[in-house]
């Protein structure tokens, strides 16, 4: 096995932390903007995403400071496009969904025959990422 590059491994769990806590604000603010008869389901789809960015930035920082790093403070930029027809939140939602992926797949790039517990954590995250865009796309579909 090679070994594992602390710095880089460091600064994109840093960036994955800012991107997932981005993503509590991000749903957060979806949840509240829906509107229509389908509110009640698509607010619970909403939150339970916040839920689950806040774990996920939780989990990078637990890794993050287990390496010795330290998490910042700060969250990714959200774009406010101030569209909030489900269709807009759904696509904003996806395209959000993509780029965290992105993240993960570089983690993973990074992490390759360094670390077998982080080779599983990011594939773990890149599963569970694909799995929401699938979600998401099928969400769509009434929508297309």
């Amino acid at each position: 096995m090679k070994e594992l590059d602390d710095k880089k491994t460091q600064e994109l769990l840093c960036t994955i932390m800012e991107w997932e806590l981005a993503g509590v604000v991000r749903y957060t603010h979806y949840a509240l903007m829906v509107t229509g008869p389908n509110r009640i389901p698509i607010v619970q789809f909403f939150q339970a995403q916040a839920n689950e960015s806040l774990l996920h930035a939780q989990q990078a920082g637990e890794i993050l400071t287990g390496l010795d790093g330290h998490p910042t403070q700060k969250i990714a930029t959200i774009e406010e496009t101030y569209k909030h027809s489900v269709k807009d939140l759904l696509e904003e939602s996806l395209n959000h969904e993509k780029k965290a992926l992105k993240k993960y797949k570089s983690l993973l790039e990074i992490v390759t025959d360094s670390s077998i517990y982080l080779e599983e954590y990011a594939r773990t995250m890149i599963g569970q990422e694909e799995l929401h865009q699938v979600e998401l796309k099928k969400m769509l579909r009434d929508y297309s």
